[in-house]
C-alpha cells in the first residue's frame, strides 16, 4: 500500500505538476494583492506598491479612479496623505484563476473620525502571469452601527441580526 502525499495520487504526474503550479500562482497572487493593500494604504506607500504590483495598462472600473498604475498610486498618495487614519482590513482573500477577490473594510478614507466604522467592499481583480493586477471592479458600502445598519441605502434601520458585516 502506497501513501499518498499530496491528495493527487489519483492523477498523473503531469496533471499534478499542473495543480501544484497553479496553487502556488494562487497563492503568489493573494500574497501580491495582501502586499499591495498594505503597501499602498497602510504603509502610505501607494506609488511603490502600484509600481511594484500594478500593470501600467491597468484598466478601472471604478468611476472615480482613472486608470493606470500611476493613477491608482496618486489616488491613494493623496487620500492616505490627508487622511493619517486610513487603512485597510482585509477579513477574505480568495485567487481562482486569475483572478482575486478580497472582502474588506476600508476606514478613515474619507474622513478622520476616530470611530469611523469604514466601507465594506469587494474588490476583484484580473491578475497578469506575473502576478500584476491589469483590472479592477469593486463594489462598496457604507458599515452600520446596530441601530443604522445600512446608512444611505435604509437609514435608521437596526441591525436584523448579530452576524456583522465581516
Amino acid at each position: 500500500m502506497t501513501m499518498q502525499r499530496d491528495g493527487l495520487d489519483h492523477i498523473g504526474a503531469d496533471k499534478r505538476q499542473s495543480a501544484y503550479l497553479l496553487v502556488e500562482y494562487q497563492k503568489m497572487l493573494n500574497s501580491n494583492v495582501l502586499t499591495l493593500y498594505d503597501l499602498m494604504i497602510n504603509q502610505k506607500r501607494s506609488e511603490e506598491a502600484t509600481a511594484k504590483f500594478v500593470s501600467p495598462s491597468y484598466f478601472q472600473h471604478n468611476p472615480l479612479i482613472p486608470d493606470g498604475s500611476v493613477a491608482l498610486g496618486r489616488f491613494f498618495a493623496k487620500i492616505t496623505s490627508e487622511r493619517p487614519r486610513a487603512r485597510v482590513v482585509v477579513h477574505q482573500i480568495i485567487a481562482v484563476g486569475h483572478y482575486v477577490w478580497a472582502h474588506l473594510n476600508f476606514l478613515n478614507l474619507f474622513n478622520d473620525d476616530p470611530d469611523d466604522t469604514g466601507i465594506a467592499g469587494v474588490d476583484i481583480y484580473r491578475m497578469d502571469a506575473e502576478g500584476k493586477a491589469v483590472e479592477h471592479w469593486d463594489t462598496l458600502q457604507l458599515v452600520g452601527t446596530p441601530q443604522n445598519s445600512a446608512p444611505i441605502i435604509a437609514p435608521n434601520i437596526p441591525r436584523a441580526n448579530a452576524n456583522g458585516m465581516f
